[in-house]
């Protein structure tokens, strides 16, 4: 059996979350693609914590508006 696990899931769904609760959903939504983008690049430069990259992602949220 083959099971994939996926960094990015807890990380952007602890995002998601914390943007719902701050009143940015809809700016989550709109920035997502170019989220998951940041994020694999942070992985492709070595970063495997989930917070950092959840820390990370909210910051980039954030700062797109």
């Amino acid at each position: 059996m083959h099971t994939e696990i996926d960094i990015f899931d807890k990380p952007i769904e602890r995002i998601r979350k914390t943007c719902e609760l701050m009143g940015l959903g809809a700016d989550f939504d709109r920035k997502l693609p170019a989220l998951e983008t940041y994020l694999e690049g942070l992985v492709a430069e070595g970063e495997t914590s989930e917070e950092r990259l959840t820390v990370s992602g909210l910051i980039f949220v954030k700062q797109a508006r």
